[in-house]
């Protein structure tokens, strides 16, 4: 066949292949374009406005960033209702989710009587195991029963300074449940009384951890009391309780409002358990109202046993009226001793024997007076060993076998009734017993009653004279007199005390110091202090004493407008006439110029010793023991005091202010 024939025939396939495969193609875009806009319209019409939806032939490309992986599926499948879904490409990304937060670490320490137990989460590097034995050793108990579980995430920052207080805290508390996280630690405790009370909350303020919250909840029980005893009395000062308990607290309302009704401003009164009866609120509140028709005396609730004592000059009348009505309202549990006190006839020493006991403000004791035989001698000064201790007794007494039955028994609940003072005086008489003395203890005063009133039996009378001086209570931990002026001068040496050139007022620094002085003597109670200024020796002596005098009374101002309440101050000047360094140097001037504290009011122990010697008496007016055995009956110690120095800046011109401060 000729090629002539051949060439259109190739020509005509060719151009129908061109014409397919351009038809092909803009079929293709037709049917990418329209799927898309479909695909997009549906997307739109389902929320997913963020899908960028791109064509590619026949395929559909879905691009963007999901929020989360269920909403990129559900975009996908929207997209497959318009096309075929095998045609739909997901090349989504989902947005990047932030790491899962570590939980809320925690520890929950419980302990009682039958062990400890732990529960709550910890992190899996801790050493838990650790713990556990450190916990073990602290308590020393064995019996740890271990619930934690673990999380394997970092320890957060504050976890060792947590558990460490955790463990410190266990330790010192034999029932307690401690809930130890790094943003909180909440500690609930029960004491077994205030005193530990006080203690364990003082203990625990110390390891306090510093960067941590902690809540501390200790409780003390209330005190099982015996016996139950609450002693109202009216007499020259007024209305008063020595001893005030209730069962309940609606018995302690009720009693404190007889006794506001009565006169009393601040009554106060303990709850607490054994009361005899649980009528003993309204049986104390129908004893303070007979009392107060009597006018004066004393009326004593010891458990059932009731002791009512009229002041002399009472009418018989009325005091026979008072008692049949007191007997009357009282429930029956209650039992009612009576006794109206008759004038005193004049009796000489020998006929009015009496035993005296005296604790001093140094801890010694005195016994004195008449004891009935010497076996009864030698069980009082076994007693007073015990209650006061054996090196500073020193007895007295003479035996006389002619007292009054009971009277060796009487001597040692006077005895008993002493040793809840720090000082003072028991003085026993035939038909009386006497305590006076001062007190660190608030409950001294009731626990006396108590003693007395179960000790001495029904219908006998007492008087307790007891003052609570707060300095002495070791609960509150005060500080000594000599601890209060070590403390501002260690304050003054650490942190001198700065006057500008010339000048007699306090500059900031000097500020900030006082502000330090002040916080450290705010526990201090009943002290007194001097302020004394002191200059080198340049510039005139004159000028020299009234600029030191001017700046101590400029430290004085600035500590009583701080009310440091509980310590009285006092400036003196003393110029240049007492220095600790040579003058000749700038280092020994420079000390020289200072502010110190020292201890005012105590009379020294040889000036003691020399006004009795001289006087031939001791305090209570009796002859003064040999020099051997003697008692010290007055307080005193020397003074203390601590130099400090303060620090001011170089005066141009010493000689017209007196020094160089």
């Amino acid at each position: 066949m000729r090629i002539s024939h051949i060439l259109p025939i190739f020509a005509a396939i060719l151009a129908g292949v061109v014409l397919s495969l351009a038809g092909a193609t803009i079929g293709a875009k037709v049917i990418e374009t329209t799927s898309t806009k479909a695909v997009v319209n549906e997307l739109n019409l389902q929320g997913y406005d963020w899908v960028d939806v791109q064509g590619d032939g026949l395929q559909i490309v879905l691009t963007g960033t999901a929020p989360d992986e269920q909403t990129q599926l559900a975009a996908q499948r929207a997209a497959g209702h318009v096309v075929d879904p095998a045609r739909v490409m997901n090349v989504m990304n989902v947005v990047q989710k932030q790491a899962i937060a570590a939980p809320r670490f925690s520890i929950e320490i419980l302990r009682n009587d039958s062990g400890i137990s732990l529960i709550g989460l910890v992190p899996a590097a801790w050493d838990r195991e650790a713990f556990v034995e450190r916990l073990k050793k602290a308590s020393g108990t064995g019996s740890v029963a271990d619930f934690l579980e673990q999380a394997d995430y970092p320890a957060p920052e504050n976890w060792p300074e947590t558990t460490d207080f955790g463990l410190d805290a266990m330790a010192l508390l034999p029932r307690s449940k401690i809930s130890l996280a790094t943003d909180q630690i909440t500690l609930t405790a029960l004491a077994d009384s205030k005193a530990q009370q006080a203690s364990f909350e003082r203990a625990l303020t110390k390891a306090l951890p510093e960067t941590v919250p902690v809540e501390l909840n200790i409780s003390a029980p209330r005190p099982v009391i015996t016996p139950f005893t609450a002693r109202f009395l009216i007499d020259e000062s007024g209305p008063h309780f020595d001893a005030c308990v209730a069962e309940t607290p609606a018995g302690h309302a009720r009693i404190l409002a007889a006794a506001k009704a009565a006169g009393i401003d601040e009554p106060n009164c303990t709850i607490g358990l054994g009361a005899p009866s649980g009528q003993w609120a309204a049986a104390v509140e129908t004893g303070m109202r007979a009392l107060q028709q009597l006018g004066q005396g004393s009326i004593t609730f010891s458990d059932g046993d009731v002791t009512l004592i009229a002041a002399e000059g009472t009418s018989e009348a009325l005091f026979d009226e008072v008692v049949g009505e007191l007997q009357a309202d009282l429930p029956a549990t209650f039992t009612v001793h009576s006794t109206l006190l008759r004038p005193e006839e004049v009796a000489d020493e020998d006929s009015r024997p009496e035993f005296i006991v005296i604790r001093s403000p140094e801890g010694q004791t005195q016994l004195r007076g008449r004891i009935s035989d010497d076996r009864s001698k030698l069980a009082t000064e076994a007693l007073a060993k015990a209650a006061f201790g054996t090196q500073s007794l020193y007895s007295a007494m003479r035996v006389d076998e002619g007292l009054p039955s009971g009277w060796s028994l009487r001597a040692m609940a006077a005895i008993e009734a002493l040793s809840e003072l720090n000082r003072g005086s028991a003085t026993m008489s035939e038909d009386t017993v006497a305590i006076r003395g001062e007190t660190g203890n608030p409950a001294a005063k009731a626990n006396i009653a108590r003693i007395l009133a179960e000790k001495l039996g029904d219908g006998e009378d007492f008087t307790i004279d007891v003052t609570y001086v707060k300095k002495l209570d070791p609960i509150l931990n005060l500080p000594t007199p000599e601890e209060c002026v070590a403390r501002a001068n260690d304050i003054v040496a650490a942190s001198k005390i700065v006057f500008d050139p010339g000048s007699v007022e306090l500059n900031v620094a000097a500020n900030d110091t006082l502000d330090r002085i002040a916080e450290a003597l705010k526990d201090c109670e009943e002290v007194e202090i001097e302020i004394g200024g002191h200059t080198d020796s340049q510039g005139r002596e004159t000028m020299n004493l009234n600029l030191s005098t001017q700046r101590a009374n400029s430290v004085l101002d600035g500590l009583l407008m701080r009310r440091v309440a509980g310590v009285d101050f006092v400036a003196k000047g003393y110029g240049e006439s007492e220095p600790i360094a040579d003058n000749d140097t700038e280092e020994g001037r420079e000390d020289n110029r200072r502010i110190e504290f020292k201890l005012l009011g105590e009379t020294a122990p040889e000036e003691a010793a020399a006004a009795q010697t001289a006087t031939g008496q001791d305090a209570t007016g009796d002859e003064a023991p040999a020099p051997n055995d003697a008692v010290a009956e007055t307080t005193g110690s020397d003074a203390t005091t601590a130099d400090s120095t303060t620090e001011d800046t170089t005066d141009s011109a010493p000689e017209a202010d007196g020094d160089t401060q």
